[in-house]
């Protein structure tokens, strides 16, 4: 098994536990309104705790709830209250055994038809993401890869809502180790193929991010996982 095998392998398996943690989200219940962005962000974080041992996370844990769903990662929002027709998503980025996970959902509470819609169509818009990557990765840049996805969010009705749609993931901490250069993300400004090798020769991993937002109904909508 080369080595490149062993890194993916690892990425997939932290993925793995990460989403048995937002099923256990679900099965517990603990979704609903009347709780605190905050609070809910705790009790996910003691979860984790819970269920695997872990206080380590590579990046800030997010919940946002109703407007703050507009606002891409670098926000920092007032605290909000969930409520009980709510719009919600996570974005965690939990660190197993060094190994780093992203994931990031979008859930509804209640039944209203424009959030649902949003829910399913940052879903829906990742999948079809992925099939446009693993047919054309060979030639896709990072800006290319961006540039269709932001077009992904004016076929399904909605504004794209942040200046990238992903990123490295790896070995923790894999943004000390790499830095912040826009290289590093899937960037209008990154026109390196996303199969180029690191400075080392190894394969490079991403994580794809779809965030489609409706700034008058002031909504936005989450979805994020490994491109394996």
């Amino acid at each position: 098994m080369t080595s490149i095998d062993k890194r993916i392998i690892n990425l997939i398996e932290a993925e793995r536990k990460a989403n048995i943690l937002f099923e256990e989200i679900e099965n517990r219940h603990l979704i609903i309104g009347e709780k605190t962005e905050h609070e809910l962000n705790k009790e996910v974080f003691n979860l984790a705790y819970e269920l695997f041992g872990i206080k380590k996370f590579w990046h800030k844990r997010i919940v946002r709830s109703g407007k703050n769903t507009l606002l891409p990662y670098e926000a920092n929002p007032i605290n909000l209250t969930i409520q009980k027709d709510d719009i919600l998503f996570f974005d965690f980025g939990p660190v197993f055994e060094n190994w780093e996970a992203d994931i990031g959902k979008t859930y509804v509470l209640g039944t209203n038809q424009k959030k649902l819609k949003l829910k399913r169509d940052v879903e829906l818009a990742w999948q079809e993401g992925k099939a446009y990557f693993d047919q054309n990765k060979n030639r896709l840049t990072g800006a290319n890869f961006y540039h269709y996805t932001k077009a992904l969010a004016k076929k399904y009705g909605w504004e794209y809502g942040n200046h990238h749609c992903g990123h490295l993931i790896g070995n923790f901490p894999h943004e000390k180790i790499l830095g912040e250069e826009e290289i590093n993300y899937i960037h209008p400004n990154n026109n390196l193929l996303m199969t180029e090798k690191d400075n080392n020769g190894d394969e490079r991993f991403w994580i794809y991010e779809i965030h489609f937002i409706d700034r008058k109904s002031e909504i936005g909508g989450f979805f994020e996982q490994l491109l394996s």
